[in-house]
């Protein structure tokens, strides 16, 4: 099975108003607390399909903020809203971000395609199957779950040790394998 296409890339007008959505989302934050809200009608026909989003802060080249979904529960739009809320307020590996801080954030937008299991028999088959810099990976097995955005192959470049840190990530010794482990690849669009 392959790939299921990604459509079009944004058009640059849809990636800046994301960015300016993301921003204020947070702004609006830090002073009611909660995602501000939208309203539909008030969206760019564009925005408002449903696809899995994410957003990443980052503060002087260190990550400050990482939240999204997986699953396309809500629209473009409202998802980068409630992740941009999420990633500066309730990522429970940082504190909330304040309001000093705001105009230092770096924010980055991903926009996921739709998710494709991973057929394989071994380790090795899985990581001859990965494409580094292109696949975003979620590593699943019961109730343990973890992804790594394509972004993340910067940083983790050999296929082996990227999915030794996404194992970890999700909970599970770092050589483990077994054969109900289940692996999904996606897409990206980032807007930075």
């Amino acid at each position: 099975m392959s790939l299921p296409e990604f459509g079009s890339a944004l058009a640059p007008e849809h990636r800046v108003f994301l960015l300016r959505l993301a921003e204020r989302s947070i702004r609006y934050g830090l002073v009611h607390g909660r995602p501000m809200s939208l309203l539909p009608h008030e969206l760019p026909e564009q925005l408002t399909s449903r696809r899995a989003t994410f957003v990443t802060l980052e503060m002087g080249g260190n990550l400050r903020g990482c939240i999204g979904t997986l699953e396309a529960v809500v629209s473009v739009a409202e998802g980068i809203a409630r992740n941009a809320f999420a990633a500066a307020f309730t990522d429970p590996r940082f504190p909330p971000v304040t309001a000093a801080e705001v105009d230092a954030l770096d924010i980055h937008l991903s926009i996921l395609s739709p998710a494709e299991e991973i057929a394989f028999t071994s380790e090795d088959e899985l990581l001859a199957n990965l494409r580094p810099f292109v696949d975003g990976v979620i590593l699943q097995e019961g109730r343990r779950r973890g992804t790594f955005l394509p972004s993340v192959w910067e940083a983790l470049p050999e296929p082996r040790v990227f999915l030794q840190h996404l194992k970890r990530k999700a909970g599970m010794p770092k050589d483990h394998w077994s054969d109900t482990l289940k692996v999904y690849r996606y897409r990206a669009e980032i807007i930075r």
